[in-house]
């Protein structure tokens, strides 16, 4: 079976939940985006929102799609730098009891956060303070990484340290890895699209993208935008919310529905979705058996505040996946 190892920023989740998206415009943070801040900004927010129900939970989008892999009985590992303070240690024992191989790196620099707002229609706003995960360098990264590795999974948000996610991609292709990456938010592929364009056509065989990335990097509309990434990459992955997913490749084009659900928190819904298709293509699936078993991790996330289901949730998700 395939091993998967994913790469990403190694951050500590804390979960707020918003009594009104007034919050939002006060502190000047864009609804369903993800901003870069600084350590005191960080903190400013925390304090403006301390009265909120918060709530702890390991984060990153890789390191989420890394533990739900491993929920699936995927061998997989995560690459990422952690500070040596509380919320490393957090974030290491988790990554172990979630099943999950801990490449970690560590730093002096804090343990990265990012502060989640979620919004009574289940958006999720993120105020992202990267700390340690920021100093992942491109010296961290060494072929011995990806022996017996078959796919290399990385998130969007790491576009930012350019030469690192060079290093690391062109080095998996070298090493004969699939190369799959989620483009994580619309703001981050609009500031970074040249390079985007450039890493897609260069050395990425699978792209996710929800509607938003979709058209940050095509300036389309999904099904179009679908035809244009899938000309540049081996599989495009358009999510498009409510209305399910799109999946083409070459001449394979394939629209996948929703499971019905009570959403609460759209967290992490994306980086379930990955689990699921790479879960698929793993196991050899095609691809609307991938699509399926995305959409139905996916559902099944957004009906908890976070990114964790429990083992009872889980076991339901093996389940259906071995009837479907």
């Amino acid at each position: 079976m395939t091993k998967i190892i994913t790469m990403g920023n190694a951050l500590v989740d804390i979960m707020t939940l918003l009594e009104t998206d007034e919050t939002l415009d006060i502190l000047k943070l864009p609804k369903g985006s993800m901003q870069l801040v600084d350590f005191e900004t960080s903190g400013n927010i925390l304090s403006y929102t301390k009265n909120l129900k918060q709530s702890l939970a390991c984060g990153g989008s890789a390191a989420n799609t890394a533990r739900s892999l491993a929920e699936l009985k995927i061998e997989t590992a995560y690459l990422g730098k952690i500070g040596v303070d509380d919320k490393g240690k957090f974030f290491l024992n988790d990554t172990i009891r979630a099943g999950v191989n801990p490449l970690l790196k560590e730093s002096s620099t804090p343990t990265g956060t990012a502060i989640a707002l979620v919004s009574k229609d289940s958006e999720r706003t993120f105020a992202t303070y990267l700390g340690a995960a920021a100093e992942l360098t491109p010296d961290d990264i060494d072929e011995s990484l990806f022996d017996g590795y078959g796919i290399l999974h990385i998130e969007g948000y790491l576009i930012f340290n350019q030469i690192l996610i060079e290093k690391a991609v062109r080095m998996a292709k070298k090493c004969g890895l699939t190369v799959s990456i989620d483009l994580a938010s619309y703001n981050v592929v609009e500031i970074n699209l040249d390079f985007i364009k450039y890493l897609v056509s260069e050395y990425v065989d699978i792209v996710f993208a929800n509607e938003e990335e979709a058209k940050a990097f095509t300036g389309k509309e999904p099904e179009d935008a679908l035809d244009e990434i899938a000309g540049n990459c081996k599989i495009a992955v358009v999510k498009i919310g409510e209305k399910g997913s799109l999946v083409k490749s070459g001449q394979f084009c394939h629209k996948e529905g929703v499971i019905v659900v009570n959403a609460v928190d759209t967290t992490g819904a994306g980086d379930n979705y990955a689990a699921g298709f790479l879960y698929g293509l793993a196991k050899g699936f095609s691809l609307d058996k991938c699509a399926k078993i995305g959409a139905l991790l996916s559902g099944h996330v957004i009906e908890v505040i976070g990114t964790k289901m429990g083992d009872e949730k889980w076991k339901l998700i093996r389940d259906r996946i071995e009837n479907r």
